[in-house]
């Protein structure tokens, strides 16, 4: 079994690819991109991007495809399995998660629930 299939979330190229360019962008040096979980809108939670310029106690760290992405420890329960993609849309252009421990998402697709 390879270190990527047994990693907490997986990248796509895309992702990959947009956290390199957001951590090349950053004023100060970073160390990756962090993802969390914070509880707002209609369905109850959203997922949160930070730049992170060192791993904290408990994350999770994940080094695929040339990049870091850290996951904080109170994200790690609603992330287990999770795909982190990136998607420019004419309207619209973001992270995007594949989550298998969603049970529902609202209507403009900005929270979800557990």
């Amino acid at each position: 079994m390879n270190n990527e299939a047994r990693q907490l979330i997986t990248l796509t190229d895309a992702a990959a690819a947009q956290v390199k360019t957001l951590v090349d962008k950053s004023d100060t040096a970073v160390l990756g991109l962090r993802v969390g979980i914070n509880t707002k809108g209609c369905s109850g939670m959203s997922y949160v991007f930070e730049y992170a310029d060192e791993k904290r106690p408990m994350e999770e760290e994940i080094k695929t495809k040339g990049v870091t992405v850290l996951i904080d420890p109170m994200a790690t329960m609603f992330l287990v399995g999770a795909e982190m993609d990136y998607v420019e849309e004419k309207m619209k252009s973001g992270f995007v998660f594949s989550n298998p421990n969603e049970k529902s998402r609202c209507g403009c697709g900005e929270s979800f629930s557990v």
